[in-house]
């Protein structure tokens, strides 16, 4: 029997089914286990969790004389009411990257532990819990749907220690960004963005001196990450209702269009949508990302790079959906107007690819910093255009992510 109770109620030996409230307020990243420690319960009485659901057939029930707040004949019904709950408050209407960077980086710090522990449950060879990962993609998708630039953008900003762990979310948030770019319905965007997540859970497995080494792998240690993949989808295979899709994700995303990619070969149509998906928004996290051999490159000459390799690597209406979905120019580039003044991409205007909200901070006339300012190139008022993305390295500006997210560093 599954009961909702008062998170007073609770004792060691319950079985603990599901929070009732946004997953940000929950003091676990997952749900469906037994308490077996009483700091468990006090760590959820300190958070602003009220109430949760237990199921009775699995651990102890309320004692004789306690009243639940209410009951349920199947977990079909449980998964309902929190749904309910959920639409209830959701209010998604679109924001400025000004608005949702603060909340997005709460997301991401959240986000980064949840993720930790799943792999650490993962190499304790712990089924996978997607119930509570679910959650977490749902927070995602909601900040992606209010400002599709701000936490794709702030994930970028992973130190290289926190690269295996930063990059599933960052990949989350693109693949829910590309898929609304496509078209997909909300179910679908929530299944590729839980594919995102879930996407190389098999690194948990891989050894840490050959997933961190700073140097170019061998062609043995090359030969072990390659298993990944196959790792991560046989991992999966022991959750519960681990959807397809993301168990396609998990073992193709390393697929190339002309055949060249692992594990199998796959080529052109033999690589599903969702796979594509995930080959272009991995290898895009990838390469803009500081890593432990080599510097993230620059957001608008990644996508020019990797516009150099969609002929073979990348589904070519695949790549050029994610590129409206970043922009030309994605937040972060470093770009030079018509003026001569220099100015980082600070959020996309929706109106052309080329025409970004930039802030300009330097003069290249004067060859001096100027007072920021923010210039959107979309308002018919403008007569500011880019000329060039300009290289970050040569100017070696060290404050850019300061200057786009407002933030003084990354929140993790």
């Amino acid at each position: 029997m599954l009961k909702k109770i008062k998170v007073e109620q609770l004792s060691v030996g319950m079985h603990l089914k599901e929070f009732c409230g946004s997953w940000m307020e929950h003091p676990f990243w997952r749900t469906g286990f037994v308490i077996d420690d009483q700091k468990d319960i006090t760590t959820i009485l300190g958070s602003s969790i009220k109430e949760v659901w237990i199921d009775a057939s699995k651990g102890l029930d309320v004692p004789v004389g306690q009243m639940a707040v209410s009951e349920a004949e199947s977990e079909a019904q449980v998964e309902e009411q929190l749904q309910q709950a959920v639409e209830e408050k959701r209010e998604i209407a679109p924001v400025s990257i000004g608005a949702e960077v603060e909340r997005a980086a709460r997301i991401c710090l959240q986000s980064k532990q949840a993720v930790i522990s799943m792999f650490e449950e993962a190499r304790m060879g712990k089924s996978v819990d997607t119930g509570g990962a679910r959650q977490l993609v749902e927070e995602i998708s909601d900040s992606v749907a209010r400002n599709p630039g701000a936490l794709i953008s702030l994930a970028r900003l992973k130190t290289v220690d926190d690269y295996t762990y930063m990059h599933s979310v960052a990949v989350c948030a693109m693949m829910v960004g590309l898929a609304k770019q496509l078209g997909l319905d909300e179910a679908q965007t929530r299944i590729a963005g839980m594919a995102g997540l879930m996407h190389d859970l098999g690194k948990a497995l891989m050894p840490m001196d050959v997933l961190n080494k700073p140097g170019k792998l061998t062609e043995a240690e090359f030969a072990i990450i390659k298993t990944h993949p196959v790792e991560g989808h046989r991992m999966l295979l022991t959750g519960r209702d681990v959807n397809p899709l993301v168990l396609d994700v998990c073992l193709h995303h390393h697929e190339k269009t002309d055949g060249s990619g692992y594990p199998k070969g796959l080529k052109s149509d033999a690589i599903s949508l969702f796979a594509k998906m995930g080959a272009v928004c991995d290898v895009y996290d990838a390469i803009t990302s500081n890593r432990p051999y080599k510097s993230g490159w620059d957001p608008a000459e990644s996508l020019r790079k990797m516009a150099e390799w969609s002929n073979g690597h990348f589904d070519g209406k695949i790549f050029q959906a994610f590129v409206k979905s970043l922009g030309i120019y994605p937040i972060g580039s470093l770009v030079k107007l018509t003026s001569g003044r220099l100015g980082v991409v600070v959020e996309q205007t929706g109106k052309s690819l080329t025409t970004p909200m930039v802030k300009v901070f330097f003069s290249t006339k004067s060859n001096l910093r100027i007072v920021p300012e923010i210039i959107d190139l979309s308002h018919p008022g403008s007569n500011e255009k880019i000329i060039n993305r300009e290289d970050p390295a040569k100017w070696r500006f060290t404050d850019l992510n300061e200057l786009w997210s407002g933030l003084n560093k990354a929140p993790w």
